[in-house]
């Protein structure tokens, strides 16, 4: 008997996608035995195939037979989802080459998921490839995710692809994108009436960050203050850790670097308590800066905080990460008085970072600069300074930018050399958009009129005063100018 015209169409068409999915054509599937039109009759329903043929087929474009009959194949199914528990974890421990591969294995046989593990894994891939620095198709795929109709605004999931978006966003220097994006979620939160959970919070830390970087202080401080307290009473030890952390950052923005350190630690107590181990590397390495930029500095402290930072990131951090606590690395044993040493961490420093003109790399060279100087080689310093510059000078003005300038400008005041301070500090405030102001026109001779000689014989008389009387004072009179001081004889003195 004839099988049902339903069953050879179901199997011509997922035999289709399959191959297409591959990225194969029909004479990719022919051989000796089958025939591409043979193929195409089968592709397009009209020929069911025996039992032998769909085997090859199956094998040919990578999956089961049973899957060709019946659109099914629990096997390969549960194969794909413990390849995607592998991927998630190989993404949490830095793993990211094995991570994305597995990802694109795991999509590749689509069909056999079920919507919300397929979701779960374009989610995976979408994540590792930010933590690559692969911005743009991160983003892709994030908005994709977001903006389906089977994602829920205010679910875990929804709050997570909202979160990832502001970090791909201030990543990409699209701060008012990240901002806009943030704020419109919180609406969206706000309006549910959903209770706070961790997801909101680390929602709002995103968005604090965002505010921090575009110089807006005062809301970053007041949602900082808002999210610390909606973390105390609802948050778990990470999503606490977080919000200090967050908090700590804009105290230190705001000059308040006790405050800061203080919020750091506090963080940091918390987040030893997770199996977070770069976030807890990364927190590291932020305390070790701090330190490096307190009013007291602790230079020993930081370098020995930063140090482990850097180990832990070697494992788990991304490229831009371990380029980093590097840099951090070399500051803080330059800051020790170890300069020959700190112009080989500096060097090593840029060799991580991408050779693309970033805030980064500019504070990398500026590190090379000063350890150069300290070293007596004065002159390889002057050439890394202005290389510093000149990718500075590429930059778009921001509060980064102003910092380093002014970072810059105490350095040259700290040599003795006042015109490039100057020209430095300049630089730092027309970053904040305080530009100088345009110097007044000369006025020239020519341009005076002439004055007119007066006759003397057109002047009153002066009366000649009476012997022993001094002539009255006018309006400019003594008791409106200050008192002189008696002039002392040689013998008084």
């Amino acid at each position: 008997m004839k099988p049902p015209l339903s069953v050879s169409s179901g199997i011509g068409r997922r035999l289709r996608e399959q191959r297409r999915r591959r990225g194969l054509n029909q004479q990719d599937l022919a051989s000796e035995d089958i025939s591409v039109s043979y193929v195409s009759l089968i592709e397009t329903g009209k020929r069911m195939p025996s039992p032998a043929i769909l085997e090859a087929l199956a094998d040919r474009v990578g999956c089961s037979v049973e899957y060709l009959r019946t659109g099914r194949d629990d096997n390969r199914g549960k194969e794909l989802r413990l390849k995607l528990a592998f991927a998630d974890i190989a993404l949490r421990n830095g793993a990211y080459g094995e991570a994305l591969q597995s990802y694109a294995e795991v999509l590749e046989s689509a069909p056999l998921l079920d919507a919300p593990v397929l979701r779960r894994a374009k989610l995976g891939q979408a994540l590792t490839m930010e933590r690559l620095g692969r911005t743009e198709p991160a983003l892709h795929l994030l908005h994709a995710l977001y903006e389906s109709p089977d994602t829920t605004p205010g679910s875990a999931e929804w709050a997570q692809l909202a979160i990832a978006l502001c970090r791909c966003y201030r990543a990409a220097g699209d701060l008012d994108m990240s901002i806009e994006i943030g704020e419109k979620a919180t609406r969206t939160l706000d309006d549910l009436g959903l209770e706070m959970t961790d997801d909101h919070v680390q929602l709002g830390t995103a968005l604090m960050g965002c505010y921090q970087l575009r110089g807006n202080l005062p809301r970053a401080h007041m949602l900082a203050a808002r999210l610390v307290e909606t973390a105390d009473s609802t948050g778990s030890r990470a999503t606490r850790g977080s919000a200090y952390w967050n908090a700590g950052l804009v105290a230190h923005s705001r000059g308040r670097t006790s405050e800061a350190l203080a919020l750091i630690e506090r963080a940091l107590v918390l987040m030893a308590q997770t199996d977070n181990v770069r976030h807890q590397a990364m927190l590291k390495g932020s305390y070790g800066i701090l330190l490096l930029e307190s009013h007291t500095p602790e230079p020993a402290r930081a370098l020995r905080l930063l140090k482990e930072a850097r180990r832990d990131l070697a494992e788990v951090g991304t490229a831009l990460e371990r380029a980093l606590a590097e840099m951090g690395v070399a500051w803080a044993t330059l800051r020790c008085g170890r300069a020959e040493e700190a112009v080989t961490l500096a060097e090593r420093a840029l060799g991580l970072f991408s050779a693309q003109d970033t805030v980064e790399v500019v504070e990398a060279r500026f590190i090379l600069g000063e350890a150069l100087f300290a070293t007596g080689e004065s002159g390889r310093g002057e050439s890394a300074f202005q290389e510093a510059v000149r990718q500075l000078g590429r930059l778009t003005p921001s509060r980064k930018t102003s910092k380093l300038w002014r970072r810059l400008g105490d350095f040259w005041q700290h040599q003795g050399r006042s015109a490039e301070a100057l020209g430095a500090y300049q630089q730092a405030l027309a970053g904040v958009g305080l530009h100088p102001l345009p110097a007044p026109e000369p006025v020239l001779m020519e341009h005076l009129p002439a004055i007119e000689p007066v006759p003397t014989e057109h002047l009153p008389a002066m009366e000649p005063a009476p012997t022993g009387q001094l002539p009255a004072a006018g309006p400019a009179s003594a008791e409106r100018l200050p008192a002189a001081e008696p002039v002392l004889t040689e013998r008084q003195r």
